[in-house]
């Protein structure tokens, strides 16, 4: 595979900054190149992309998406990260993200402000030098990317203290409240259909994500810890060949599973690169695997957590 571009090649992969501005560029397909979205707001200058602050608990994907919607008028897709977070003149850090308009809404509209349509190359002659970077830095990515989000199922209290059956062992509190969150969280990118585990603290950690966006849920025996004898509850490789599948079909997918698997997981999503130094994922925590479209390799590799 090729080179992610400053996720998993380095042995790391994106991690949250302390950064609470965020931002984004929201792209559309062109007649000759991608469009992108300027916005211009009261008292505030010239054109630029758009950004504003995270809530005090706000996470950051629900953040971007939100400030797109209040400064553009579009509820995007959010693609791969883009540069680091860099410093506006006095400003304060900024996190970039891709987006992509959906289709069925072809005009941005401000609120509040202005907002135009853009040439990519144009664009790069109407923002400020450390913005050009970010629009430097998308075009030279694929033009549209497909998210394949693995995430580890939420607390579901000490297997130790369960009596029953493991597969049946439900969230608790604190897994039943982080499921929550993550429904709102993993709509930015889309509403991807669900494949996952058929243990219960899988199947309950999307339960509130599939009511939020009517999305299919599918079980899959490969990716469930449990079924097998007390010696060998899961099968490696038939999990990596059911992931392998998912990755080739270049779709989004939502994937819940367990720990156990994750690392068996993203060693397949990153096979042919240098793979993440630590790929394991804390309960409820989600790695999103950026796939270009139209073929090729990884266009980028982030973690994220239900809670930032």
């Amino acid at each position: 595979m090729g080179d992610p571009r400053g996720s998993a090649v380095a042995g790391t992969a994106s991690r949250p900054s302390p950064a609470r501005e965020v931002g984004a560029v929201l792209w559309r397909p062109g007649a000759a190149e991608r469009e992108v979205a300027l916005v211009r707001r009261p008292g505030r200058g010239g054109w630029a992309l758009p950004r504003g602050a995270s809530g005090r608990h706000e996470h950051p994907l629900t953040a971007v998406a939100r400030v797109l919607a209040e400064q553009a008028g579009v509820r995007p897709v959010l693609g791969p990260r883009l540069s680091p977070a860099v410093s506006l003149g006095r400003s304060a850090p900024v996190r970039w993200w891709s987006a992509a308009a959906p289709p069925a809404r072809p005009t941005v509209v401000g609120r509040g402000g202005e907002a135009v349509w853009t040439p990519l190359t144009a664009a790069r002659d109407r923002v400020t030098a450390a913005e050009r970077e970010v629009l430097a830095d998308l075009a030279a990515r694929p033009s549209a990317t497909v998210p394949v989000i693995l995430l580890r199922h939420a607390s579901a209290g000490d297997k130790r203290a369960w009596d029953g059956d493991d597969l049946r062992r439900p969230l608790d509190d604190t897994g039943r409240d982080d499921a929550r969150r993550l429904a709102e969280v993993l709509e930015t990118f889309g509403a991807p259909p669900v494949v996952t585990s058929t243990a219960s603290r899988c199947v309950e950690t999307v339960r509130p994500y599939q009511a939020r966006t009517a999305a299919t849920v599918r079980g899959e025996p490969a990716f469930t810890v449990g079924t097998g004898d007390a010696r060998d509850p899961f099968d490696r490789a038939a999990a990596r060949a059911a992931f392998a599948a998912l990755l080739a079909r270049r779709t989004p997918v939502l994937v819940c599973t367990h720990g156990e698997l994750v690392p068996d997981l993203v060693a397949e999503a990153t096979a042919g690169t240098t793979p993440p130094a630590d790929p394991e994922l804390a309960k409820g925590a989600f790695w999103v695997v950026h796939l270009p479209a139209a073929g090729g390799g990884l266009a980028g590799l982030e973690r994220y957590g239900p809670r930032e």
